[in-house]
């Protein structure tokens, strides 16, 4: 199974944001032994790096940005990706970006916990918690 890690996920386990960090990090978990694939949207570390560097250290967060893109790849993207972003009717454009990177990268999940803003996404997304029954 491939799985499209949206920035919110990442966040929870990097700023142990109770109780999310918990279903979240045992999701990264499972992606680092190979029970599912794992990526993530190229902005996704962009987004990551400036909400965390509000609270940690620069050598914090590019430290955990390291870690876990030894385990994640990145969706590959072009123009045409970024063309179907705009076109997809989805409210939130981050969103829309983070669906057409699940596009791009064959995804056929988002983990995400903001379920609401993905209703109109071509590729479903899921809570962390509910993946992990799906790749255990």
């Amino acid at each position: 199974m491939k799985i499209l890690i949206d920035t919110d996920v990442l966040l929870d386990v990097a700023l142990g944001r109770a109780p999310f960090a918990d279903a979240s990090g045992k999701l990264l978990d499972a992606l680092q032994n190979g029970q599912a694939t794992g990526f993530a949207a190229w902005h996704s570390a962009a987004n990551f790096y400036y909400l965390c560097t509000s609270t940690q250290n620069d050598k914090a967060v590019r430290g955990f940005l390291d870690d876990l893109f030894r385990f994640i790849q990145i969706a590959p993207v072009s123009t045409i990706d970024m063309q179907r972003a705009l076109s997809l009717n989805m409210k939130d454009f981050e969103d829309a970006m983070q669906a057409a990177a699940a596009l791009a990268c064959g995804a056929d999940v988002i983990a995400t916990r903001n379920l609401r803003d993905y209703t109109m996404s071509p590729i479903k997304a899921k809570l962390p918690k509910d993946i992990l029954r799906l790749i255990a």
